[in-house]
């Protein structure tokens, strides 16, 4: 396996672990200098990458690389400029490759984003005409569809939600790439929640925030993905409240994603969850089975590629939540095909996927309920389970004791034991109350489903 092609499949891991704006932000123009040894030297853009990567990332690229070669044991990042340059300059001198790895080199580039217009930071792989459309998605799309024809007029702003790797991003990206297409002279910027507070830290570092409030207040069209990471930011989120108001006032289209409604944000101010919940608000759900296999067809096609319908099949029936999974997964199976040249046997499919394709339950215990718990809630861990009584604090204790119970299978006194050593009786009386609240209110449904997708694609 040649350097491109082992990163190429880490990037593959890294990606479902990530959000897609991360990833974009600090993945872009990375590769594998060196692999002797067990040590891997991977190669940078810069010193602000090299930064993050080391300090936030280096325990998912570790991991990521170990699951392909145990030999591997140490990995370490350097800023190279000339030996990109050079590499770029050899593939060029390189024989033609086939067709069939053409196809699936351009898939697996996918990765890298290559083509992103660097005046609106939209991809133009995202598109409508590739957006699979079903119940689970329609009414986001009609509401897409309906933004597109009248910018800043119609369903402004906008604000879609649903979980990790369901396709916000694609949405989010296509309507900013229609609209470009349909009104060239708009300004239209497409910018992750972390890029927009990454702007602002920055700009009050240099002094320059009337420069950063000129650039973001004449744009025609704001999109912002994962506004959820606002939370706690109070300077990032008094600038986006200004901005946001300027452009509203001025008939200019914002658009806006996360991982959960307005009021399911911790630590939002309330003026600004106001206006997030007074706006056009989409969910995007999970795709069912039928959806799932569309999915994977419409991904081949678009490769001109063919595989038999029961490595779709099994794909599908065993990654039911996450479209970005369910892609990373196929995107295995097309690493398979090119280095082997051959389609995989059933058994061989069961050995590729493993790593992706496993029983949630396995893999959960009490510890990671309460720590995704605490993290949906912006709280301490520790919070759940000592004395206090505060209000803040008594629906997510009594959550983690409702998923301990329904997802663990838990005793009640376990459930009591761990969360502070409570009485059985106050387990039973959470489990019985969030029941209740959650027949009764679809979008308190809706927090626990993605509480449950945070906990399951979670690994510690």
């Amino acid at each position: 396996m040649t350097n491109e092609e082992l990163w190429q499949i880490v990037l593959g891991e890294i990606e479902l672990s990530i959000s897609k704006a991360s990833y974009i932000t600090w993945f872009k123009n990375t590769n594998v200098l060196s692999n002797k040894d067990g040590q891997i030297v991977i190669s940078v853009p810069n010193a602000f990458t090299k930064e993050w990567l080391e300090n936030k990332y280096s325990k998912i690229i570790q991991k990521a690389l170990r699951n392909i070669s145990k030999d591997i044991k140490e990995t370490s990042y350097v800023i190279n400029y000339k030996k990109e340059a050079e590499s770029a300059k050899k593939k060029k001198k390189k024989k033609v490759p086939s067709k069939l790895e053409v196809s699936i080199l351009d898939e697996q580039l996918d990765f890298n984003q290559i083509t992103v217009d660097k005046k609106t930071n939209l991809n133009p792989r995202y598109s409508l005409d590739n957006f699979v459309v079903a119940s689970f998605n329609e009414l986001a799309h009609a509401a897409a569809q309906s933004v597109i024809k009248s910018p800043g007029r119609t369903y402004n702003p906008f604000f879609i939600y649903g979980g990790v790797g369901i396709g916000k991003t694609h949405l989010l990206q296509a309507i900013g790439n229609k609209i470009a297409k349909e009104n060239s002279s708009k300004k239209i910027i497409y910018v992750s929640s972390e890029k927009f507070t990454d702007d602002v830290i920055s700009a009050i570092a240099k002094g320059e925030m009337d420069k950063l409030k000129n650039y973001y207040r004449k744009i025609d069209v704001l999109i912002i993905d994962d506004i959820q990471f606002l939370a706690g930011k109070e300077k990032t989120q008094e600038e986006f409240f200004h901005t946001f108001n300027t452009l509203y006032e001025n008939n200019k289209q914002i658009i806006l994603s996360s991982d959960r409604p307005p009021k399911a944000i911790p630590t939002l101010e309330e003026r600004l969850r106001s206006r997030f919940e007074g706006v056009m608000i989409a969910d995007i759900g999970h795709p069912d089975l039928e959806t799932r296999i569309v999915i994977l067809k419409t991904k081949i096609k678009d490769l001109n590629l063919e595989l038999p319908d029961e490595i779709l099949n099994y794909i599908a029936s065993n990654v039911q939540t996450n479209i970005r999974e369910l892609e990373g997964a196929l995107n295995r199976i097309l690493a398979f095909v090119k280095l082997n040249n051959s389609i995989p046997a059933q058994n061989q499919v069961v050995k590729i996927l493993k790593n992706i394709i496993s029983n949630p339950q396995k893999r959960t215990t009490h510890k990671n309920i309460i720590k995704i718990v605490a993290e949906f809630y912006d709280i301490d861990p520790k919070d759940l389970t000592d004395r206090s009584r505060k209000k803040e604090l008594v629906k997510p204790r009594q959550v983690a004791m409702y998923l301990l119970r329904w997802e663990l299978k838990s005793s009640y006194p376990f459930i009591g034991a761990k969360l502070g050593g409570r009485d059985h009786t106050t387990a039973i009386y959470a489990c019985e109350k969030i029941t209740k609240e959650k027949e009764n209110n679809d979008s308190f449904e809706e927090e626990l489903n993605l509480i449950r997708q945070r906990l399951y694609n979670y690994t510690s």
